[in-house]
């Protein structure tokens, strides 16, 4: 009796057909990358596990996410420079304009496409002071008085320090003020300004770590973080009478996800933030959820309830006006402020 085929070649046939089996049920990771602002590397940690779990149950493949931080006006032209982002989730929408205008990456109407005008969460600004409050500091006014030293991130290169500055300049124009007393008060702030670092991040680093000045003006939820890791026994948050609201934006940059295959995944990824679980997890990590009823009443309990301004109040006008008016060169914050030598 003879065999239809060698032995050999059978053998060689099984092993072509087994590689090429498990080939087929091995395709690589999906793998998008996050280029996002300062203060979210823990908040986006917590977020990707629960994201990539939830992707695996649901269509059986793999994802990873990268982050890439730093200041949101340094992340967006590092985008434009040719940074492959597959999402951004940075600090203000202007930042994300720029790069739709710059770039033609995504459409002008970019913040159409997702709820709450494509802000899964809020913040706002905040005061941090050392323990005691030895300063006596409880509102704007008190930043500008003369002998104080302040801790901030750049207008010039983070996002989250644009609004730092807008919740100032707002405080003195709700407070019944004028245009000229809104830069009087400013002035006097960034006159103390011991630091001004290239992002928030960087800013709580010199304020809690180097132990520079008697007060950090910077995100809410960077404030928490910061009596978290630092100890409430050697810190306190101020909450001035009148801040502003920001609304940290996120968007798929297009160009980038179709090159690289991996559109699904980002769109799915952005569209998470929004869902019970995600708004969990990021008031669990000092973010303002658009959806408090997914959040645990005490992680929502402890934001301070105060008068918010927003950027579309007539004093602003808007990202784009502000942005011309008070941070492009030569602007407002360039007039007020000159770097101590």
């Amino acid at each position: 009796m003879s065999l239809p085929f060698p032995i050999g070649r059978l053998a060689r046939l099984a092993l072509a057909a087994g590689l090429a089996a498990g080939l087929a049920g091995a395709a690589p990771a999906a793998e998008l990358l996050n280029v996002s602002y300062d203060p979210t590397r823990e908040l986006y940690k917590e977020i990707n596990t629960a994201f990539a779990a939830k992707w695996k149950a649901e269509t059986g493949e793999d994802v990873t996410i990268r982050q890439s931080h730093g200041g949101s006006g340094k992340q967006a032209r590092s985008v434009i420079d040719g940074l492959e982002a597959d999402v951004v989730t940075l600090a203000l929408s202007n930042d994300i304009d720029t790069i739709a205008k710059e770039t033609g990456k995504l459409p002008a109407t970019w913040q159409a496409r997702l709820p709450h005008n494509s802000a899964p969460y809020t913040s706002t600004i905040v005061i941090v002071v050392r323990k005691g409050n030895p300063k006596g500091i409880k509102d704007w006014a008190d930043l500008a008085r003369p002998g104080l030293s302040l801790v901030a991130a750049n207008p010039k290169t983070g996002g989250g320090a644009r609004w730092n500055y807008l919740a100032a300049w707002g405080s003195a124009i709700a407070a019944g003020g004028d245009e000229a007393k809104a830069r009087e008060l400013v002035a006097g702030i960034y006159h103390n300004m011991a630091v001004l670092d290239s992002g928030a991040r960087g800013a709580t680093v010199s304020f809690a770590q180097r132990e520079i000045g008697d007060a950090l003006i910077g995100w809410e939820n960077e404030a928490f973080l910061m009596l978290n890791e630092f100890g409430a026994d050697k810190f306190e948050i101020v909450v001035p009478s009148v801040s502003i609201l920001a609304e940290p934006p996120v968007a798929v940059i297009d160009a980038n996800v179709d090159a690289k295959g991996t559109r699904k995944e980002a769109e799915a990824y952005l569209s998470f933030l929004y869902t019970p679980q995600a708004q969990k997890i990021i008031a669990r990590n000092y973010y303002r959820p658009i959806d408090a009823a997914a959040a645990d009443p005490a992680d929502t309990a402890r934001f301070p309830k105060l008068k918010l301004i927003t950027i579309d109040d007539p004093m602003f006008g808007g990202w784009a006006k502000t942005q011309a008016k008070h941070f492009a060169d030569g602007g407002i914050f360039d007039q007020i402020y000159k770097p101590k030598g």
